[in-house]
């Protein structure tokens, strides 16, 4: 039992790591300024149409941003924002989002 409790406990270690090497938190704010004119200061959006970006989960909102760029998701605003991003743009930005809980 102590052997399988010690071996999940590594297991969950080497995950969380996983997750927060994804992005890197101070370089996704640096970066969310042009996000901020419709997603809100701080990821709260004060227009109905747009939505609230703080607390979303990094991979959710990493899947959704990659999705605009390779334009399997299609909005004219967004492909315009993200048309310059990099992948550690994206991951940096979804964990800044992340953060915001």
């Amino acid at each position: 039992m102590k052997e399988l409790l010690t071996t999940m406990a590594l297991i969950a270690l080497s995950f969380s790591t996983l997750i927060s090497a994804a992005g890197d938190v101070a370089a996704g704010k640096a970066k969310s300024g042009i996000c901020a004119t419709c997603h809100g200061a701080n990821g709260i959006s004060m227009i109905p149409m747009y939505p609230n970006l703080a607390g979303q989960k990094s991979t959710y909102t990493a899947k959704q941003l990659k999705a605009f760029k390779n334009k399997t998701r299609n909005d004219p605003v967004m492909a315009g924002m993200v048309a310059t991003l990099t992948d550690a743009d994206i991951e940096n930005l979804a964990a800044y989002y992340e953060s915001l809980k």
